[in-house]
């Protein structure tokens, strides 16, 4: 992962990072590395605190450790702003803004800058977007699981094809509503919820669709 991370620009120094770890050295050391890539940076280490920061500082990316575990709150008051996802020892980033404990601070740095200036994988140029056994096709709108035709609604099939088209990478419930649906506030974050239910029900034990507690939702490859 180390390699192909972007190095901080001139243009996206002074942005301001919310740094939410239940670890104070872990905590120091990450604000030390921003601070001196010159990131306005402010750390808490209370998990009951950080919505109430996100809500006051709104920053402009918050790197979040889960191993503490996080709230709804602190979810919903994040809504769409870029998170850096700190994940438990061992286990994989859960998507593109993700670094697994124990972190390089190079490599955190990096990719604070990446979702800085706003990076995503780029839908997918080919029609077809696969994971596992299950295959969508963006030009037929067809989705087949284990060969097996499965019957979408439409927002069904652009949510699946959204996060298919991403793999990998966690999207809140706000993100998702606001890149299918059009809106974050069109529509409770409930019905991200339901969709996910219905998906995971019509496509059964080879549905790609992981839930990131406390987050949201990612398509595995």
């Amino acid at each position: 992962m180390a390699a192909d991370v972007p190095e901080v620009t001139e243009a996206e120094r002074g942005g301001m990072v919310l740094v939410v770890d239940h670890d104070p050295a872990v905590a120091d050391l990450a604000g030390l590395y921003l601070s001196r890539e010159g990131f306005d940076v402010h750390l808490v280490t209370d998990p009951a605190e950080a919505a109430p920061a996100v809500r006051r500082l709104k920053p402009d990316v918050v790197v979040l450790d889960l191993t503490a575990g996080v709230s709804e709150e602190v979810a919903g008051a994040v809504g769409a702003t870029p998170i850096v996802c700190v994940t438990p020892d061992g286990e994989p980033g859960p998507g593109t803004y993700a670094v697994s404990r124990p972190f390089s601070p190079r490599v955190l740095v990096a990719m604070v800058a990446r979702a800085l200036r706003g990076h995503e994988p780029e839908l997918a140029q080919e029609d077809v977007l696969r994971a596992g056994e299950v295959i969508l096709d963006t030009a037929t709108r067809t989705v087949t699981a284990a060969g097996t035709a499965k019957s979408l609604t439409a927002t069904e099939f652009d949510l699946l094809a959204f996060l298919m088209g991403r793999p990998g990478r966690v999207f809140t419930r706000e993100q998702l509503l606001a890149a299918v649906w059009g809106s974050a506030e069109s529509a409770g974050t409930r019905t991200v919820d339901v969709h996910i239910a219905q998906l995971r029900a019509k496509l059964g034990a080879l549905s790609p669709l992981r839930t990131v507690r406390g987050i949201g939702y990612a398509a595995d490859p």
